[in-house]
């Protein structure tokens, strides 16, 4: 299989050249990585270029709440800051080393992964090239902006409730978050361990199939574009909606049912149980119970915000959590009997990305991001997967998301490579 990427060394050192120069030079990439890794990224560039893999040569930046060999895997958090160094890479990202890809960076993030926004205090805030002077969306803040930028051809991060899909949605990249269990989740601090999932962003669906595939130990197989019939929930995911969101909607609605897709409108009878499902139960306790220590040990190390949400597993009882996790368990039976093998087509989220400064005040950020994350998190809870495609809409940047049931990840990925094509014509 021809590799995507260049993978001559000369070629790839030139490249890397570029790429430091920028992420030093530029202000455009300040705030972007925690940590650089040029003489790591030099050393696999040479390495690279002997892979047989479609993925060698391809610049990757790291979100940093992956162990990468030699390095301190701190979530952008500072408590986290004094641990060892890791051993070894997380098995996500010794499969990425092993095909060929070259690690740049460890890119910024919201403390601990616990925001749709991507502010953190520690680190500063990345800039989004796609909307100037507004958060670039979080989790994932660091690694959308990097591919976003063109620093690099994959981000990978994590997705919690939406840490891959919001940030590609406010900077116009393409984020992939795959159903749980297909890529390992040892090797990566944790925020929630019922909801977290690890996956890229990229350019293109292609380029984020094929680096889940590695992620996934999988053969490197590009699926073919193939349509599936798009479900419109129209009792979930549309209230409270900016006007432009709203209005790129029903366009690419308009499009999709023009290129030939079947495209329907249903009320979701799961979503009943959906909405006795408090995602925070689940994110405060187990996050809690990761991070205890530093927690009651030293929270004035802590960004604010995130030391807030932890607490609030403290108005919780241990029964509380347990008949949550119940009832997500029989949401996600629900959802599947009833979705089958369609897919949800939503916005990605009903808000524009907010202006960084009315984030200043609590409230404001609070309600923007719990707006951010309503829609994705869907994914998340169901146990699903779920892909992220930009659009451009009257100039400006949007995106769609594609929610398919668990261990439909190929046949997402197809679908959404059909999508692409026709948001491609949408301006």
């Amino acid at each position: 299989m021809s590799t995507p990427f260049p993978w001559s060394p000369e070629t790839l050192q030139n490249r890397l050249d570029s790429f430091f120069q920028a992420a030093t030079g530029d202000p455009a990439a300040a705030d972007i990585f925690i940590r650089l890794l040029e003489d790591g990224a030099r050393a696999q560039a040479r390495q690279a270029a002997g892979a047989r893999s479609p993925l060698a040569g391809a610049l990757i930046s790291v979100k940093a709440l992956f162990d990468v060999a030699g390095e301190v895997t701190t979530s952008a958090s500072k408590v986290l800051r004094g641990d060892p160094p890791a051993a070894a890479h997380a098995p996500a990202i010794a499969r990425l080393d092993a095909a060929g890809g070259v690690f740049v960076g460890l890119t910024n993030m919201s403390e601990f992964a616990y925001s749709g926004l991507g502010l953190n205090p520690h680190h500063g805030t990345p800039r989004n090239p796609a909307w100037p002077g507004c958060a670039p969306g979080g989790s994932t803040s660091g690694g959308a902006v990097s591919v976003a930028l063109g620093l690099c051809d994959v981000a990978i991060g994590s997705d919690t409730g939406g840490s891959l899909r919001i940030p590609a949605a406010f900077t116009g990249i393409t984020g992939f978050k795959p159903t749980q269990a297909s890529v390992p989740l040892t090797g990566g601090k944790p925020l929630s361990d019922s909801l977290d999932s690890f996956g890229p962003m990229a350019r293109s669906v292609a380029t984020c199939e094929l680096a889940w595939q590695v992620m996934a130990g999988r053969p490197a197989v590009p699926s073919s574009p193939a349509a599936t019939r798009l479900v419109i929930p129209r009792n979930f995911g549309f209230d409270e909606i900016d006007a432009q969101v709203s209005e790129g909607f029903e366009e690419v609605v308009r499009q999709l049912q023009d290129a030939g897709f079947d495209v329907i409108e249903k009320t979701l009878a799961s979503m009943a149980l959906y909405r006795d499902v408090p995602p925070w139960h689940m994110t405060s306790v187990e996050s809690r119970a990761h991070y205890e220590d530093h927690f009651q040990g030293s929270p004035e190390d802590f960004d604010p915000r995130v030391h807030a949400r932890m607490a609030r597993a403290d108005e919780i009882t241990a029964i509380d959590y347990r008949q949550t996790l119940n009832r997500r368990a029989d949401f996600i039976a629900a959802f599947r009997e009833e979705l089958g093998g369609d897919m949800l087509l939503l916005p990605t989220t009903p808000i524009l990305p907010p202006n960084i400064d009315d984030l200043a005040d609590d409230d404001t950020f609070n309600r923007m991001n719990l707006l951010a994350l309503r829609n994705p998190s869907l994914a998340n809870i169901a146990d699903a997967c779920s892909l992220a495609l930009p659009y451009s809409h009257d100039g400006k940047v949007l995106s769609a998301i594609l929610v398919a049931t668990g261990a439909q990840d190929d046949a997402l990925l197809a679908c959404g490579k059909a999508v692409e094509t026709t948001l491609a014509g949408i301006g």
